[in-house]
């Protein structure tokens, strides 16, 4: 395959392979478009051509960015996309050498998760089983505040979850998530006690559009009659700030994000394995988990000040 004569044809190949061949999100595709359009620009105001940059004008583009003022992750994530434009040029035999291979780019900024407290988490769940119109649409809320909280699923796992995986009072969910990858997550009794309150309005709701309308059965646990099939993840995320307002939740803390946080720091500070946390929550990486480890280091230090001798005549 020759090598396109423009900067656009390089970007547009690039995203096309990203898409094909490793089955990159339009969200993503978009993103790596925005960063390699910016360059390509920057390029072309220079007098550069993309197939021709060197490592040196590489440098020159990134402390152009530092100089823009542009945050660090912005910055880490547009070398990221060029190194990997680079590469692909490499790989389709365009360029002899990837001149981003060696560059460092800035180092992110560690920031710890946000989070909720155990009173905080009480509220919502509470909430949420008060929340909604019909008697159906408050056991639908409280199943969903329920197994968020209990399995640290996804908004995207939660909202899609098959119906069958919920059939037969189960101990464990089956979860597909990132890269079709399954794994399977414990329900806690009062988890298991809202997913049977909610199956007995689902089926029976479903049951009625059956026999009234003729309507086909869904496959979703928590179906709609939208074009998805079942609750948009945007739907959940409104829903669960107006479940914060009736809890008395500040709604800027929650997020179906934090629940999952909440989730996997309230297990580690009761003293759960690292290793088994980035199983429940479908952690390819450990160090992706290791964001929590701020949690041991909080546990060690009560157990020290508690504990230890000298600290307690301190």
């Amino acid at each position: 395959m020759s090598p396109p004569a423009r900067a656009a044809g390089w970007i547009s190949a690039f995203l096309d392979a990203q898409a094909a061949e490793l089955d990159a999100s339009r969200n993503t595709c978009l993103a790596y478009g925005r960063d390699l359009n910016d360059f390509a620009a920057w390029a072309e105001h220079k007098g550069h051509a993309l197939a021709d940059l060197g490592r040196d004008e590489i440098e020159d583009y990134l402390v152009h960015c530092d100089a823009q003022g542009l945050a660090t992750s912005t910055r880490a994530r547009r070398l990221s996309s060029i190194r990997q434009l680079y590469r692909f040029a490499y790989d389709e035999g365009w360029r002899a050498d990837n001149p981003a291979l060696r560059l460092k780019g800035p180092g992110r900024t560690v920031r710890l998760p946000k989070t909720l407290s155990h009173d905080e988490v009480d509220a919502l769940l509470a909430a949420a089983a008060e929340q909604g119109r019909t008697e159906a649409d408050r056991a639908r809320n409280g199943c969903l505040m329920q197994l968020l909280y209990a399995t640290g699923m996804r908004v995207s796992e939660l909202v899609s979850l098959p119906v069958s995986a919920a059939r037969g009072d189960p101990r464990m969910l089956l979860v597909r998530g990132k890269g079709e990858k399954e794994r399977l997550v414990p329900l806690s009794p009062p988890a298991r006690e809202a997913l049977l309150a909610w199956l007995h309005h689902r089926d029976a709701a479903e049951d009625l559009a059956r026999t009234e309308r003729g309507a086909a059965a869904s496959r979703y646990l928590f179906a709609s009659s939208g074009s998805a099939g079942h609750l948009t993840r945007h739907r959940f995320y409104a829903l669960i700030k107006e479940i914060a307002v009736s809890a008395g939740v500040s709604p800027a803390k929650v997020t179906p994000h934090t629940m999952r946080h909440a989730f996997a720091t309230h297990l580690l500070a009761g003293g759960a394995d690292l290793r088994a946390i980035q199983t429940l929550l479908g952690h390819a990486d450990i160090s992706t988990t290791e964001i929590y480890t701020h949690v041991l280091d909080e546990r060690l230090r009560e157990l020290v000040t508690t504990h230890h001798p000298l600290a307690k005549g301190a």
